[in-house]
Formats: structure tokens, C-alpha cells, sequence
């Protein structure tokens, strides 16, 4: 059995190896590093695939959300709602422009926002809402986009993790997440499910004059050769890591059909235990498994890690500190007690390996050490 990794990108590179190198050469050979032609094909790509207008390619997912609220010009004083149990990126870019962030709590069975608490979170200085599709599958976006509209805020989402997914409408029509707010975002980190070999990220919308703003302010604020209408910044998805996603965009349903059966094993072992927690999929979303999370019940968890690693098993803790209780956002002047779902997952929660290459072998051989 070979080691077993969290994410095994050297297996999944050597199965597309000639594609990839390929892709590669092409840029080093015409030596168009910068906006060269790999980044327009692989946008166009993303957005047939999305079903979306207007896709930015920028240089990570944290620029992604940065430059999403730049665009919609917000500014202090504003608040934006978001969860506090996700990768501190969402919030941080809220933080850094000066604007208010306020959290809603999760819902305990998703780990995505509580949509039963978010209405009466909206104050007038609310003017967007940043949910994040966490772990693989979507926030209720229907319930969101209707609360939305009713109070005349902006949605972002936060894609970074969720690439693929289809949100489910009442009326059974499907979307991909992303592409269903005013703006989604994304990251491609190389773990993610769509991932790069280096930092890359993008941007998505439907609206033609946000596209154009977007694209401005990940040039400089520059529109034309020179002429800089906006305050922008530098955030460009480099020609060579085009390349590499043009390619594994073509496999990234295959990706996420392999990341469901993995998870479906995993929950056949764990499913009828007293003390373990399968991850919960909601009907309104498929899930494509960026991670898989279970919650622990009276299990000491640092000793089950550290059994884990003993047999050579990685896991890891997504998150062990919630935002609101982050030393970086004391200045909001949240408490212990105040997201108390979130509080709780942060405590209970553990993932477990999840990938492309992960076989059947390796899963038992990680539940026979989980259960034991």
C-alpha cells in the first residue's frame, strides 16, 4: 500500500503528465507569461463550464474576494455578514478594507451559514453577504438571494471550496455555485479540488459592468494602456498555471465523482458508530468533497490524532479556532459563547484524507485505525 497523504498531487499529476508538460511547453516556448493566450483559453473554458458570463482569472482566492468588494465600493462604516467558522481569508479581506464584519453562526449538520439567523443579523449599514459554500457543497442560496434582493444587498460567494457543486432551485433547475450571486469567487490553491501548481484564483459574474470594473482593478485600476480610472492592484493568473488548469478543468467532474465515492466509503464504515458523526448533504446541493469532515462524541481527539499519525495517517482540524474568537478580530468585540455552533465545531470536528488517488485499500486500513 503506498503512503497514504491528505492530497496526493504527484499521483494525480502523473496520470495527465504528458497533457500537462505539453500545456506547459506551449507557454515557455511562445513565452507569453502574462495574459498570454493559456489564460483566455482556459476563461473561456471555465466559463462555458460554469454557465457563467464573465469569468476574471486573478492571482489567488484571497485577491478573488478583496477585489469583489472593491468593486461593489464599499467602505467603512459598511458591514458584510459572514460566517465565523471558515478559513480566516473571507473575513481578513473584509477587515483590511475597513469594513465591518459581522458573523452569523453555522448550521451544526452543514457547517454553512444559519439561514434561520441571518435575516435578523441585517442592520441598515449591512450591504453584502459573503457565504461560504464550506467543505464541498452550497449555502441555501435560494433563501439567501431572496433575502438579498428584499434588503437590496450584494451576495458574494465564496467558492474556494465548493468548485463543481450544483446548487438544486425549488423548482429542480441547477447551477453551479459561483454562479449564482452577484459575484462568486475561487481559489486554485493546488489542494483544492480544482488546483493549480502554484497560487492562481478568479472571479465570476453575470454582470457585464461588473466584469468590466473587475477586470480594471486586477490591472492597476487600468481600463486602457496607462490610464488608471481606479485605485486596483496587481492579481494576474500567470500563463503557466493556465495551462495546468485548462487541462485539469477537464477532469474536475471526474475529480469530484471520485472524491463522492470516496466519501460514500468512508460513510459505510462510520455510519452506525455511537461516537462519530458522518458529514450531512443537504437536498438542495450536491457535495464534491473538498473535505471530509467528521464530528467526534466523547473521544479525546488530540489522542486520536496522534494515533492516526503513529500509523501514518494524516488528519487534520479545518478549523481549530473560530474567527470571532481570533485574536486578529478582537477589535469586533465578539466572545466566548456568542456562535456557540460554531464554538462546538471547532471542538469536535476532525478530516480525514480525501482525494483523487485514495483508494480502497487506504480507507480501510484508516478506518480500521479510526475505529480501534
Amino acid at each position: 500500500m503506498n503512503p497514504i497523504k491528505m492530497v496526493d498531487l504527484k499521483g494525480q499529476y502523473e496520470k495527465i503528465q504528458k497533457e500537462i508538460d505539453e500545456n506547459i511547453l506551449q507557454v515557455i516556448e511562445n513565452t507569453a507569461f502574462i495574459n498570454g493566450p493559456k489564460v483566455k483559453e482556459f476563461q473561456i473554458h471555465l466559463e462555458n463550464y460554469l454557465n457563467v458570463k464573465h469569468v476574471i482569472p486573478c492571482a489567488n482566492g484571497t485577491d478573488a474576494l478583496q477585489v469583489s468588494l472593491m468593486a461593489l465600493g464599499l467602505k467603512a462604516g459598511d458591514e458584510v455578514i459572514t460566517s465565523p467558522f471558515t478559513f480566516i481569508a473571507t473575513a481578513e479581506v473584509v477587515g483590511l478594507l475597513g469594513i465591518t464584519c459581522k458573523f452569523v453562526d453555522v448550521e451544526w449538520n452543514t457547517f454553512n451559514l444559519d439561514i434561520t439567523q441571518l435575516e435578523k443579523s441585517i442592520t441598515p449599514k449591512t450591504k453584502a453577504i459573503i457565504p461560504v459554500h464550506l467543505f464541498g457543497q452550497s449555502c441555501q442560496m435560494e433563501e439567501i438571494m431572496h433575502l438579498a434582493k428584499k434588503h437590496a444587498l450584494f451576495v458574494i460567494e465564496d467558492t474556494c471550496q465548493a468548485i463543481g457543486a450544483d446548487f438544486i432551485f425549488k423548482s429542480g433547475e441547477k447551477q453551479k455555485v459561483g454562479a449564482i450571486g452577484d459575484i462568486g469567487c475561487t481559489s486554485f490553491f493546488p489542494s483544492k479540488n480544482l488546483g493549480c501548481y502554484g497560487d492562481g484564483g478568479a472571479i465570476f459574474t453575470n454582470d457585464d459592468d461588473l466584469a468590466w470594473k473587475l477586470r480594471g482593478i486586477c490591472n492597476h485600476g487600468m481600463f486602457k494602456q496607462y490610464h488608471h480610472e481606479l485605485l486596483g492592484v496587481n492579481s494576474r493568473l500567470d500563463s503557466i498555471q493556465a495551462a495546468v488548469l485548462d487541462i485539469k478543468l477537464q477532469y474536475l467532474d471526474e475529480y469530484n465523482t471520485a472524491r463522492r465515492k470516496a466519501a460514500e466509503f468512508y460513510n459505510k464504515m462510520f455510519e452506525n458508530h455511537p461516537n462519530l458523526e458522518i458529514p450531512a448533504i443537504s437536498t438542495f446541493s450536491t457535495h464534491v468533497f473538498h473535505q471530509y469532515t467528521l464530528k467526534l462524541r466523547d473521544i479525546n481527539r488530540e489522542k486520536l490524532i496522534e494515533k492516526m499519525k503513529e500509523a501514518g495517517i494524516p488528519v487534520m482540524i479545518y478549523y481549530p479556532i473560530p474567527l470571532h474568537l481570533q485574536k486578529a478580530f478582537e477589535y469586533l468585540g465578539y466572545k466566548t459563547g456568542d456562535f456557540p455552533v460554531s464554538e462546538k465545531l471547532c471542538d469536535t470536528v476532525i478530516s480525514l484524507p480525501i482525494h483523487t488517488e485514495l483508494t480502497e485499500e487506504q480507507q480501510e486500513f484508516i478506518g480500521e485505525k479510526l475505529l480501534n
